[in-house]
């Protein structure tokens, strides 16, 4: 029986970090900033999509993912879904997917305190690559006011400092 781990938390949580590590371990890592990294091409390329372009290209990556996804779990596969889960809605999707496949699902919460989060991702904008999404004030303001906090879902709590 396959087990898919789900990551949630803010950007700088260390989701990706702690999904990694599951990949050492023999984990399949499913990504949507890389893929769409891939499928763009490098931020200094000066390819600049609107945000509803963006936003369309994220929603065609993660529908293909969910279908590998199940594909990696009748394959008998352990699974990391490298994804926010910002919504108690999403994470309830994926963790009925992974059950009705005969999967069963970890839900891994990352938590930084509000200046760790901020240290972490000063340091992430500055570089390059498909986790280095750059995540200014206003971006991190509304991720903080739009983030449902699991309570209650099965999550595994981790604090980062």
């Amino acid at each position: 029986m396959s087990t898919v781990v789900l990551m949630c938390g803010l950007p700088g949580a260390g989701k990706t970090t702690y999904a990694r590590e599951l990949v050492r371990r023999g984990y399949v890592r499913l990504s949507i900033d890389e893929v769409v990294w891939q499928r763009l091409g490098q931020r200094d390329a000066g390819l600049v999509l609107e945000e509803e372009a963006y936003d369309r290209l994220k929603e065609e990556v993660r529908r293909e993912q969910r279908q590998e996804l199940v594909e990696l779990m009748l394959a008998g596969r352990d699974v990391v879904v490298d994804y926010s889960f910002w919504s108690r809605a999403a994470r309830d999707d994926y963790k009925a997917l992974v059950e009705s496949h005969g999967c069963r699902w970890e839900l891994i919460h990352l938590k930084a305190d509000r200046t760790t989060l901020e240290l972490r991702l000063a340091v992430r904008n500055g570089e390059e690559g498909a986790n280095s999404v750059t995540v200014d004030e206003e971006l991190f303001g509304r991720y903080l006011a739009n983030f449902e906090e699991p309570t209650g879902e099965g999550e595994q709590v981790l604090v980062q400092s």
